[in-house]
Formats: C-alpha cells, sequence, structure tokens
C-alpha cells in the first residue's frame, strides 16, 4: 500500500516552476488515487488455503462489491487517503497566495514592460499588413502560474470525485460525502 512522503517546505520558486508543481500533483495522484483499487485489493485478507490452480480452469464474473471490511477502509482513508489530498490541498493554498501576492522578482518584467512601450509606438495599419494589430504580450508568471492551478484544480476535483466512486463501491459503510469526511479527518487531527 502506498505511503505518503515526508513534506519538504514550500517555496515560491516551486509554485513558479509548473512543471515540478504538476509532477509533483501527478505523482501524487499516481501513488494513491490513480491506484485506489489496486490500495484496496491489498486491504483484502488473502486466501487461507492458498492457490488452488484448478481456480482458473472456470471463468468467474464475480463483481467485487463492499467486500472491503469498514474498519481497514477508515483506517487506509485516516492514514493514507488523506493525508495525501491534504499535502495536495496544502500546495494549491501555498502556490494560491504566491500567485495573489505582487512578484518584486519577476526577472522578465522588464522586457515586458519595454514590450509594451514598443507596441504603444506601433504604426498599425491594418489595410497593408492585416497581421500588425495582433500584439502576443508575454504573460508574467504569476499569471501562468493563476492558470496552471485552475486547471490542476479541476482534475484534483475529478480525480477525488473518482476516487471516493470507487470507495464508495468497495468498501463497507463509507462515509457518504468525502468532503465532510476530510473536514471531519482534519478536525479530528487537529485535536491531536
Amino acid at each position: 500500500m502506498a505511503q505518503p512522503r515526508a513534506t519538504t517546505p514550500l517555496s515560491p520558486q516551486f509554485c513558479f516552476s509548473t512543471g515540478t508543481l504538476r509532477e509533483f500533483l501527478r505523482f501524487s495522484r499516481s501513488t494513491v488515487d490513480d491506484t485506489i483499487s489496486q490500495n484496496l485489493n491489498a486491504l483484502l485478507t488473502p486466501a487461507r488455503a492458498g492457490f488452488d490452480p484448478r481456480s482458473t480452469s472456470q471463468r468467474t464474473s464475480k463483481l467485487l462489491g463492499k467486500d472491503v471490511n469498514a474498519n481497514r477502509c477508515d483506517s487506509f482513508i485516516s492514514e493514507v487517503l488523506f493525508p495525501a489530498w491534504d499535502s495536495r490541498a496544502q500546495v494549491f493554498e501555498f502556490c494560491a497566495a504566491v500567485a495573489a501576492s505582487p512578484d518584486l522578482d519577476d526577472p522578465e518584467a522588464t522586457l515586458r514592460e519595454l514590450q509594451r512601450q514598443k507596441d504603444s509606438d506601433r504604426v498599425v495599419d491594418e489595410r497593408l499588413d492585416p497581421y500588425s494589430g495582433r500584439f502576443c504580450p508575454r504573460e508574467s508568471r504569476i499569471d501562468v502560474l493563476a492558470s496552471t492551478l485552475r486547471q490542476e484544480r479541476v482534475i484534483e476535483d475529478i480525480v477525488r470525485r473518482r476516487t471516493w466512486e470507487v470507495i464508495q463501491d468497495r468498501c463497507e459503510k463509507p462515509p457518504p460525502d468525502w468532503r465532510a469526511a476530510i473536514a471531519a479527518w482534519k478536525k479530528r487531527t487537529a485535536d491531536q
């Protein structure tokens, strides 16, 4: 079963490196959410009699249903799933704060300002050149980060919803709503 990795302190450079940010999110999702069925299968008690080769002679269409014990499932949710979700939520919150703050160390700020000044001095005659009116300024690091966060939050919501559907299909007595369940988990961990 996948275990969450130790956390490292976050920095604005981590957020501004959108490739690194996306790679972290992708890796975290792949270790827990993308392998949710395998993680839940690992919670099942193996057969006591061992493997019987005759069991492969017939094709069975047994559908897996509420086969994971409620205690084991709750333990997995509170010790593996929610900590992984929480670490990603902390990254989202930190990077959103970075994206909302002014970027005083933007290395391309002067270049963008020079481009804007050049564009204001430019003469546009669309009769002679229909493309002369086009101006595509470079986006600031904050704009790129904000756009990346919006995209990744949509992905995160889809991944969490799908993961919770699998948990509801496989676990005995799962909490009905993941948002309420994670809020209760956060409250319990904060009280400890």
